[in-house]
C-alpha cells in the first residue's frame, strides 16, 4: 500500500512537471538558431507596424515584430527603453492566446494522467487518442482566432514624420531571373515616383551586410556587429548570444550566398533613409557544443531561407541592419 501511494505521488509530480514544461519546450523547438533567432525583430521607423509590400522573392506576407523598441503610433526614432513583444502571442506573460494554448495543453495532459480527458472525457490510457484529437482541434481554433485577431487589430503605421511624397505601395520590380542584375537582385524598382532611389551600390551593400553579419554572429564578435547593425538589433543579438553561452553552445552560419533579392519599399524619414529588401539565400546553419565541437542542432547540409531585411542609413554613414522579419 505504501509503495503504491508513493508511486502514485511520484507519478503525479512528474505529470505536473511535464505539463508545465511542455509549452516552453514547444516554443524552444520552433525557434531557429541563426541570426535573429528565426523571429521578427527590430524597427522600420514609422512603418514598423505596417507590413512591407510583397515581392517576387517573398510573395507572402512578413510576420509582425515580436521584438521591437518602437511603440504603436510612435514616429521615427521614438523607442521604448526595453523591447516590447508584439503580435497575438506577444505581450507580457506570453500573450493571451499563448497562455490559453499552453493552458489547454497542460490541462489536457494532467486530465489524461489523473483520469479525465482534455474536457473531462475518457480516463486512463484509452484517452490518449482522444487527447491527441482534442489538441489538434485546440490548435486549429487558436490559429483561426489568431488570424481573425490580427486582421482586425493590426495597427496602422504612423506617417507623421515621413516625407509628404513617400509612397506606401509596392514598387514594381523588373527581374531577369535568378542571378540576374547584381548578385541576384532585381533593378528598376524605383521607377514610379519613388521617394528614395536605391542604386546598384546600395544593393551591393545589402548583399555584403548579409554575409558580414552572419560571419560576425558566428564569431560572436559584438564589436563588429555594432558596425553593421543598429544598437537595437545588436541588443537582440547580445541577448541571443548570451542564451547560447548559457547553454554552452555556439551557432555557426557559413556558406552564405544570396540567391535572389528584390526591393519591397524605400523611403526617407527626416535624415534617415530606409530600404526594406526581400532576401532568399542559402546557408549552412549548425549549433555546436563549445567544448567538444559536436553538432547538437542543425546539420552540415545547406538550406535556404527567405527573410525580409530592413536597412537604415543616416547622413555620413553607411547602411546598417535595422530589422529582420520572417515570411509567411
Amino acid at each position: 500500500m505504501n509503495f503504491s501511494l508513493r508511486s502514485r505521488n511520484l507519478f503525479k509530480t512528474l505529470a505536473v512537471m511535464l505539463a508545465l514544461a511542455l509549452p516552453t519546450a514547444l516554443v524552444i523547438s520552433s525557434a531557429d538558431a541563426r541570426v535573429g533567432g528565426g523571429g521578427s525583430s527590430g524597427s522600420r521607423g514609422s512603418r514598423t507596424f505596417s507590413a512591407p509590400p510583397s515581392t517576387s522573392t517573398a510573395p507572402g506576407s512578413a510576420s509582425q515584430f515580436n521584438r521591437t523598441y518602437t511603440q504603436p503610433g510612435a514616429g521615427m526614432n521614438s523607442a521604448a527603453t526595453a523591447p516590447a513583444r508584439g503580435g497575438l502571442f506577444g505581450g507580457r506573460a506570453g500573450g493571451f492566446m499563448g497562455g490559453l494554448a499552453a493552458g489547454f495543453l497542460g490541462a489536457g495532459l494532467l486530465g489524461m494522467l489523473f483520469g479525465g480527458g482534455l474536457f473531462g472525457g475518457l480516463g486512463g490510457l484509452s484517452s490518449i487518442l482522444g487527447l491527441i484529437i482534442q489538441i489538434v482541434l485546440v490548435v486549429l481554433v487558436v490559429r483561426l482566432a489568431m488570424s481573425w485577431w490580427q486582421r482586425r487589430h493590426t495597427p496602422q503605421a504612423a506617417y507623421a514624420n515621413a516625407d509628404a511624397g513617400a509612397a506606401s505601395g509596392p514598387q514594381p520590380n523588373q527581374r531577369s531571373g535568378l542571378g540576374g542584375g547584381l548578385g541576384g537582385f532585381g533593378f528598376g524598382a524605383n521607377a514610379n515616383n519613388a521617394p528614395l532611389e536605391i542604386k546598384p551600390d546600395d544593393y551591393e551593400s545589402f548583399e555584403r551586410l548579409l554575409g558580414e553579419i552572419q560571419t560576425a554572429w558566428s564569431n560572436e564578435d559584438v564589436a563588429k556587429l555594432h558596425t553593421l547593425a543598429t544598437p537595437e538589433m545588436v541588443s537582440y543579438f547580445e541577448q541571443d548570444l548570451g542564451q547560447n553561452r548559457a547553454r554552452n553552445v555556439v551557432n555557426k552560419v557559413t556558406n552564405v550566398k544570396l540567391l535572389q533579392g528584390d526591393l519591397a519599399e524605400a523611403w526617407r524619414e527626416g535624415e534617415t533613409d530606409y530600404a526594406t529588401v526581400a532576401l532568399r539565400f542559402a546557408l549552412t546553419d549548425k549549433t555546436l557544443d563549445r567544448n567538444s565541437g559536436a553538432v547538437v542542432a542543425g546539420s552540415e547540409q545547406p538550406g535556404e531561407v527567405t527573410e525580409v531585411w530592413t536597412f537604415a542609413r543616416r547622413p555620413g554613414s553607411g547602411w546598417e541592419l535595422s530589422a529582420i522579419q520572417q515570411t509567411n
